[in-house]
């Protein structure tokens, strides 16, 4: 094979490392990927927050509707460590946790 023949097939690999490229940027864009959703404002399950507490176990807030439950993962078992933490009150209704200005 010449030096010709070479170069047409790195420039045939780089094209098409280019066009599965712009393909999977393009499934991402328009949430055709697997894995996350995009988002939606009909959803009512979703990570609030997420905290390493070291390279195994982490801590997650996960939040349906109005209420939040804090989850420890990745350790020997998946512990609940709160549940039912109300995040959403109705208007009108009396705050019975305020601040104490003592």
């Amino acid at each position: 094979m010449d030096y010709e023949s070479y170069l047409r097939g790195v420039v045939a690999l780089i094209a098409v490392l280019a066009l599965i490229g712009l393909a999977a940027w393009g499934a991402r864009r328009f949430g055709l990927a697997g894995g996350r959703a995009g988002p939606r404002r009909d959803r009512r399950l979703a990570i609030a927050e997420v905290l390493a507490v070291d390279n195994r176990r982490r801590l997650v807030l996960v939040k349906r509707d109005a209420v939040e439950h804090l989850l420890l993962i990745g350790g020997a078992a998946e512990i609940v460590v709160e549940r039912g933490i109300v995040t959403g009150l109705p208007e009108g209704l009396p705050k019975v946790f305020a601040e104490d200005k003592s």
